[in-house]
C-alpha cells in the first residue's frame, strides 16, 4: 500500500491531535487561512513528532476559495510525483467532492472526510467515545461487504 497524503483544511476542520497517525505511512499538510496565526499546542507537538512527514502551508490572500485551490493544486502536483499515493482531504467543504470523483475517475485514490475518524486505515483510533468507536466499526464492517 502506497503513502496516505492527508491534506486538512485547518479553516474548516481542526483536528486537535495527529498524533494516532505516528503509525502509519502518511505525509500530512496542514493548509491553514491567512487570519490563522495561532495553533494549539497539541496540534503543533503532535505535527513535529511526525517530523519530515508533515508540511505547514500558510495561504497568502484571502478569497472565497483560496484554501480549496491551494489544496487541488497540491493534490495535482502530489499525484504526479506519487501515482500510488492515496489522497485524503480533510474537510466539510462538500465542494471538494466533484474534484474528487474527477480524480477518481481518472485513477486517483482520492476520498473527501469530515475528520480523521474518516480515514480507512484510522477510524476507531481517533474515536472521542465508546459510541463512536462502535459506530466506527460497524461502519468499517459494513464497507468490506461480503468479505
Amino acid at each position: 500500500m502506497g503513502t496516505h497524503y492527508i491534506l486538512i483544511d485547518y479553516e474548516n476542520v481542526q483536528p486537535e491531535d495527529l498524533a494516532p497517525l505516528e503509525a502509519h505511512p502518511v505525509k500530512v499538510y496542514v493548509f491553514l487561512g491567512e487570519q490563522q496565526t495561532r495553533l494549539p499546542f497539541d496540534l503543533v507537538s503532535s505535527l513535529q513528532a511526525l517530523g519530515d512527514r508533515a508540511t505547514y502551508v500558510p495561504i497568502n490572500g484571502n478569497g472565497r476559495n483560496a484554501l480549496d485551490f491551494h489544496i487541488a493544486y497540491y493534490i495535482g502536483r502530489l499525484s504526479e510525483q506519487d501515482p500510488e499515493g492515496r489522497f485524503h482531504i480533510i474537510s466539510r467543504d462538500r465542494g471538494f467532492d466533484p474534484l474528487v470523483a474527477h480524480l477518481r475517475s481518472k485513477g486517483i485514490h482520492a476520498r473527501r472526510g469530515n475528520g480523521l475518524a474518516e480515514l480507512p486505515f484510522l477510524g476507531a483510533e481517533v474515536a472521542s467515545s465508546t459510541e463512536e468507536r462502535i459506530s466506527e466499526i460497524v461502519r468499517n464492517l459494513h464497507s468490506r461487504g461480503l468479505s
